[in-house]
């Protein structure tokens, strides 16, 4: 940590090589934009599968164009940010990546082949529906490809430990980074669930409870998890928001914006605005080296995010769970929180040793008393 409360992110991932210089505000920005393509892209294709996917056939379809145009555009850029840096690295292909890109540079490597293998797939097999797409082998590597990809301003900003603005990028990269899986877990993702809105009677209702908080549970550790990984080195106003409301939108927008789950979503990013708040708050008074300031934060965002999704549908039509699954869900919620921020705080060190008194010299005793 630096005498100004900012931690720097030594990992070997977001270290660059000596003498190559780090990417700027500027090139971070950009590479954020081109990201935001790739995931409109996404967006955009998973819009497809859930609403026109009966009337498309193959590979080469608009919302494929989008996604992949992204693709070439952030893997391009990024093997430019290691070019440009060839004077300090002669290898620039090994050795050139500006600190918290060359994992970036690996995932675009595998998101083509995943790409290839996904061109293979579709015309073989032809286009996945439902659940298939959601499983398809070739989709989950191009999603774990995008995310290590859209990341890397986000790796980038660790490593220069600065603040203010540069945290806006590093923030945006985040949301991204959430926002991609997103894509393959619509089919357990509270943003979309109704099950609260249902009486809990028979076993087959009593299912669909326990599936609406699997839900919720998934989408916690989902926005608490990525919240904690900034929260630990500096806190940025707005992350909690922010990760809410991009994870949020990636989900209506498949699903054209349905009422109910819209205003659930808006309550769901007042609880985090809240806990956004609240923990700025706490760190002004407390420090942001205080005792169990993870875990704190992980269950007030946790537990507020569901309290504010349970509140918004209570306003739109209505929640008939029983007060103690309700009530128990929130719980559930704050203490997955606490326990994820205890896993993501930094260990204590082993206390250090008692420093010696300095030797007192022995006096020098005169010649003539020997």
């Amino acid at each position: 940590m630096t005498s100004s409360g900012v931690r720097h992110d030594t990992s070997p991932s977001a270290v660059a090589s000596p003498g190559v210089p780090p990417a700027t505000r500027r090139e971070d920005l950009v590479t954020v934009l081109f990201g935001a393509v790739l995931t409109a892209g996404a967006m955009s294709d998973g819009w497809a599968h859930s609403n026109i996917i009966e009337t498309i056939e193959g590979f080469f379809t608009p919302w494929h164009g989008l996604l992949y145009a992204g693709f070439v555009a952030t893997a391009a850029w990024t093997c430019w940010l290691a070019y440009r840096r060839r004077g300090g690295a002669p290898r620039w292909w090994r050795d050139g990546w500006p600190a918290g890109y060359r994992v970036g540079a690996i995932a675009a490597a595998t998101f083509l082949l995943a790409g290839l293998a996904d061109l293979t797939w579709h015309e073989t097999l032809g286009v996945e529906v439902g659940l298939d797409a959601a499983f398809s082998p070739s989709h989950l590597l191009l999603d774990a490809s995008a995310v290590l990809l859209v990341t890397s301003p986000l790796r980038s900003w660790w490593a220069s430990g600065e603040g203010g603005a540069r945290s806006a990028t590093g923030v945006a990269s985040l949301v991204l980074g959430a926002m991609a899986p997103s894509i393959l877990l619509t089919y357990a993702s509270a943003f979309l669930t109704l099950a609260p809105t249902r009486f809990i009677g028979g076993l087959g209702t009593q299912q669909q409870a326990v599936l609406g908080v699997d839900a919720y549970l998934l989408t916690t550790l989902l926005l608490v998890g990525p919240f904690l990984l900034v929260h630990r080195r500096r806190a940025a106003p707005g992350t909690g928001a922010a990760l809410v409301a991009g994870v949020a939108l990636f989900n209506l927008v498949m699903q054209e914006f349905p009422t109910p789950q819209t205003w659930a979503a808006l309550g769901t990013l007042g609880g985090a605005a809240l806990a956004d708040a609240m923990l700025w708050r706490l760190d002004a008074v407390r420090g942001p080296d205080a005792p169990l300031r993870l875990p704190l934060a992980g269950a007030l965002l946790g537990g507020l995010l569901v309290a504010g999704h349970l509140t918004g549908l209570a306003l739109a039509v209505g929640v008939r769970w029983t007060p103690e699954v309700t009530g128990g869900v929130v719980v559930l919620a704050a203490l997955l929180g606490a326990l994820l921020g205890g896993l993501a705080a930094r260990p204590a060190g082993p206390a250090p040793a008692p420093v010696p008194p300095p030797a007192v010299p022995a006096q020098a005793v005169p010649l003539g008393r020997r």
